[in-house]
């Protein structure tokens, strides 16, 4: 069985240890772009703000690794084009030049995704920067140091964690996005509510429901400013993360497609060609809490997908299990985990829901300490059916969100997390335990609507 493997990052990664571990005698060949494998891009804040010392840490892999393994690994090579006719990829060496074919068994396509560049007048201005890859955060690092106003354009979590990296590291920041709230798609806003007060507290300038209308550079070409509907602001360095597009141009109109180009798999992670198999931030996900495909780029999906590539390339071995897009998030000393619908996204996947928000201390009064946490459950009308969960304290709650993540996977309802069976221990929770605690409160908002 030859296997071609283009692009090899968490997915690609993952595919080609598990192709080689469970069929040592593949042949596999791996063909990435850039001049290394498996870099953790979740942690270019932690880099950027100096958590993470030795970047090699933020590697969990490396070419010599999958080459001992058995694979053919060409780094700086660029796939150009796919015959899904003849099953060949045309590959250009992107250092030494010319260009050659290999064909191919078995095609896993795991070539993940690319920062979105609007366009917008003065995009192209110097230092403007984004914010995926290695090199990117080495280039962020770079300029940081002589930038003492920072402009971060987008409000997920990896425009919030620069932030709270550039604003440890004393620097004058601006947040500025074109949505309401921040870190909209995972929070409603009682979270967010809470969390854009402290970051104003800290000195962050936040501009939000502000889209960015152009760049104005000085005399060099560089920006010196972001202009808004609602003002300009100060930039000595632009850094955008207004979301990500899958990078899937080579099978455009050969395998199906969400609109949005993200490729479409079956549970065992096939395309619609059963020659091709795809895995990462290039496909769409089996998104639990409404049972149909979404397009959620996370290094969690991809490792997972990319091993049930390694698991079926050869056979029908092991289904997906889909997601709940479950993710966690430190800011500013707030623990912060959710997973699943937000009332907010609900309406987005046609989700008719209910929520409940409850605050209670995570362990009894009577301990020396405790800590406040805010919790939210999502569930459907009618059902029941538990479809999303928010949670957040200074106290370390975040597993809790894997908890509800497994909730909505397995389809359990509010009345199942109400009398759900957790231990008590006063160093770690209270009698009913806080998602007993919160369910509960689900069951008597239902009992009391029910009254009406």
């Amino acid at each position: 069985m030859k296997v071609v493997v283009v692009g090899c990052t968490h997915a690609g990664t993952a595919a080609v240890k598990t192709i080689l571990t469970e069929h040592p005698e593949a042949e596999v060949f791996v063909f990435e772009r850039n001049d290394n494998v498996s870099f953790l891009s979740c942690g270019i804040a932690l880099y950027v703000g100096g958590v993470v010392k030795d970047p090699a840490g933020l590697f969990y892999s490396n070419p010599e690794e999958l080459a001992s393994m058995g694979a053919t690994v060409k780094m700086e090579h660029n796939v150009q084009s796919i015959d899904t006719e003849k099953k060949s990829v045309l590959v250009e060496d992107i250092q030494n030049g010319g260009t050659f074919s290999v064909d191919y068994d078995k095609l896993v396509m795991t070539t993940g995704s690319w920062p979105i560049i609007p366009p917008i007048e003065g995009i192209k201005n110097k230092n403007i920067l984004l914010c995926k890859n290695y090199n990117q955060a080495n280039e962020i690092i770079k300029q940081a140091e002589t930038a003492e106003k920072i402009v971060i354009v987008g409000g997920g979590y990896i425009g919030i964690e620069l932030v709270e990296a550039f604003a440890e590291s004393g620097k004058k920041v601006t947040l500025i996005d074109g949505l309401d709230r921040i870190l909209n798609k995972y929070l409603d806003k009682e979270f967010t509510d809470v969390l854009e007060q402290d970051l104003q507290e800290r000195g962050v300038t936040l501009a939000l429901n502000q889209a960015v209308e152009a760049f104005i550079p000085d005399e060099t070409g560089t920006v010196k400013s972001v202009k808004t509907p609602k003002g300009e602001y100060e930039a000595d360095l632009v850094i955008l993360c207004v979301g990500f597009k899958p990078n899937t141009e080579l099978l455009s109109g050969k395998v199906e497609m969400l609109p949005n180009g993200a490729i479409v798999v079956d549970e065992y992670m096939r395309t619609s060609d059963p020659a091709i198999f795809a895995a990462g931030d290039s496909c769409a996900v089996h998104y639990n809490p409404t049972g149909g495909s979404a397009y959620i780029p996370l290094a969690t999906n991809a490792v997972r997908m990319g091993s049930l590539v390694g698991k079926n390339i050869a056979g029908e071995k092991v289904k997906y299990r889909g997601t709940q897009s479950t993710s966690g998030l430190y800011l500013f000393g707030f623990n912060i985990g959710s997973t699943g619908v937000n009332v907010g996204s609900a309406q987005h996947f046609g989700l008719d829901v209910r929520s409940v928000v409850v605050e209670d201390n995570y362990r009894p009064e009577f301990m020396p300490t405790t800590e406040k946490v805010t919790m939210k459950l999502v569930y459907e009308v009618g059902t029941n059916r538990i479809v999303g969960g928010q949670i957040m304290s200074k106290y370390d709650v975040t597993q809790s969100a894997n908890t509800l993540s497994l909730c909505i996977q397995n389809k359990m309802t509010t009345e199942d997390l109400a009398y759900v069976d957790f231990f008590f221990q006063p160093h770690f929770d209270r009698p009913w335990n806080y998602l007993n605690i919160l369910a509960q409160a689900a069951l008597e908002q239902e009992r009391k609507l029910a009254e009406k």
